[in-house]
């Protein structure tokens, strides 16, 4: 009957430093794979490297239809679409699209990963664009090759702060 009761109050703090303790140990690079290792402004040509190594990127204007406005009003949001003409079979498919902006202090916008199950690569969303350049879609297929167009946009209004 001498045995120290363990009160809720004492239990709930020990609980809040227990959380506290696994928030501050936890690097957060891991949860943010590759995105946590760039710097803050990095060239395209540097985040390209990084993504794609030496392989060679090939002209995708025949396969590739990347519908980007020329003008943007708002770079706040700028709409674009990306479709690839592909089979998406497990033999030759979409495995993911990328979309980079030369002007943005990240240049890499997005990327989407696709299985032959999607059916089609189509994908459509809105970017956001700090200044009039070029903006690429980058299609990487299955067996590794990759294909890029790239599409100049005037912005009238900064959509990024630098």
């Amino acid at each position: 009957m001498g045995e120290p009761v363990l009160t809720r109050r004492e239990a709930l703090k020990a609980i809040a430093v227990a959380g506290i303790a696994s928030a501050v140990a936890a690097p957060g690079a891991d949860a943010q794979g590759f995105l946590a290792t760039l710097a803050p402004e990095e060239p395209v040509d540097r985040t390209m490297q990084r993504l794609f190594g030496s392989r060679p990127i090939l002209d995708g204007a025949s396969v590739i239809n990347f519908e980007l406005p020329l003008i943007a009003e708002d770079g706040g949001n700028v709409a674009m679409s990306v479709e690839v003409k592909s089979p998406m079979t497990p033999q030759s498919y979409v495995k993911a699209i990328y979309i980079l902006s030369d002007k943005n202090p990240r240049p890499l916008n997005a990327k989407f990963n696709l299985t032959p199950a999607c059916g089609q690569a189509h994908i459509a969303t809105s970017l956001r664009l700090a200044d009039t350049g070029d903006v690429r879609a980058v299609a990487e297929m299955q067996d590794g090759a990759l294909l890029m167009v790239k599409r100049s946009v005037r912005v009238v209004v900064a959509g990024c702060a630098a």
